[in-house]
């Protein structure tokens, strides 16, 4: 079985190992709840109200049948996700690279603004004074000598940071719990694109691969290791997945009480007017927990999709993630986020998703990638659907986001 080497390592402790799952799979949820993940849902729950519960449930069923299928075939064939794309055809990996790159390179300053925008809303200091402070705390973190176990501790931290400040504002926010719970299961409209939408937020570009690789490089590998892997793998979706449902309450909450969110910047008023000048204030320290984590997720991610390219970025991977953090943070400080840039790296994120899993699918079925191991037929089924609905969906927004490029 071809497959790159890795580092000798030393058996996992049992502690080891669970702090390397959760750290993998509190990487992967915060690298979705970005700043764009807040407006998402904030946006998507004004319009369909009780109804986009339903939508949260059958992406939450979407994602993990995609994210099982990528994180098994890398612990398998204990290859990250460009060398498996090569695997499968020669040269494809450098694209799926490219793309994972250019994606995560456009969304990072998005997420340093992100940033900047909550220590602003937190403190009321200039939004790029703020992105200042966001990349130097990222910059700190992966400067230290156990720069990947302090990831983890972070991640954790604030994802968990995230979670209980967004429940106090769903509590005060009063939703209709019993409307919620109807809408998941009876809803009153299907929008198929916001769900594929949401699909592509949670587990498109970057993101899925940000916990795969996270255990590769944790040691976490091999069929011996599956039962944890795939734990890891629905875990990091629950977690992503609870965080949507609580804002989603929040929002709703606010909504069904007769008040409209302020397009400008949605979340920040339904945190306003849920819980007041207070709540104002926790959402900048939420925005900014999500763009702190965000950043660390697309950066380490986008490195890692490098490194097998030459021996010298895997050697100095920290300073080439330190090099790609300043770079975002001066870029937004400098001249703001680029529009071209991330409407060019928005339309096709849509489909790096149907790429990327069509890649681990065709891989999951080859002997000279996966070995002897015998990949579950309704996992690829499952995995094929999210395929075609997102590849649908990527070419949509691939062609309506070309008249603003020309």
């Amino acid at each position: 079985m071809k497959q790159n080497p890795l580092e000798e390592r030393t058996q996992l402790t049992p502690k080891q190992r669970l702090s390397a799952m959760m750290g993998a799979a509190f990487l992967m949820a915060t690298s979705a709840i970005g700043p764009g993940f807040l407006t998402q849902t904030a946006v998507f729950t004004e319009q369909l109200l009780a109804s986009f519960a339903f939508v949260i449930i059958t992406s939450i069923v979407l994602d993990i049948g995609a994210q099982m299928n990528i994180w098994r075939i890398i612990a398998v064939s204990k290859m990250r996700g460009q060398e498996i794309a090569n695997a499968v055809l020669p040269g494809l990996g450098y694209v799926v690279a490219f793309f994972i790159v250019l994606g995560g390179l456009a969304f990072n300053i998005g997420n340093v603004a992100g940033g900047g925008l909550g220590v602003n809303a937190l403190l009321g200091l200039d939004p790029k004074l703020g992105a200042v402070i966001t990349g130097v705390v990222c910059i700190a973190i992966f400067s230290l000598k156990e720069a990947n176990v302090a990831m983890d501790k972070i991640v954790r931290y604030l994802g968990a940071l995230m979670i209980l400040l967004t429940t106090y504002v769903m509590f005060v926010s009063k939703p209709p719990y019993a409307e919620a719970a109807l809408r998941a299961f009876v809803p009153l409209e299907v929008d198929v694109l916001t769900i594929i939408t949401i699909v592509g937020g949670t587990v498109g570009g970057y993101i899925t691969f940000a916990g795969g690789h996270r255990l590769l490089d944790a040691g976490v590998y091999g069929k011996e290791n599956l039962r944890y892997v795939t734990n890891t793998a629905i875990s990091g979706i629950v977690v992503a997945s609870v965080m949507r449902f609580i804002l989603f309450l929040a929002v709703l909450g606010v909504v069904s009480a007769g008040f409209t969110l302020n397009a400008d910047n949605p979340t920040a008023s339904v945190f306003q007017i849920a819980a007041g000048e207070v709540g104002f204030r926790i959402f900048g320290l939420v925005l900014w927990a999500a763009g702190i984590t965000s950043v660390i997720g697309a950066a380490y991610t986008s490195v890692t999709f490098l490194t097998t390219f030459h021996s010298g970025i895997k050697k100095y991977q920290n300073f080439w993630v330190i090099g790609f953090i300043v770079f975002s943070t001066i870029t937004f400080a400098l001249i703001g986020r680029p529009v071209t840039l991330l409407i060019l790296a928005g339309a096709f994120n849509g489909l790096i998703l149907p790429l990327t899993l069509g890649c681990i699918l065709l891989a999951a079925h080859k002997v000279n990638i996966i070995g002897d191991y015998k990949h579950p037929v309704w996992m690829t089924a499952f995995g094929a659907i999210v395929v075609v609905f997102t590849a649908i969906l990527g070419i949509r927004t691939l062609i309506q986001m070309l008249p603003q490029l020309f």
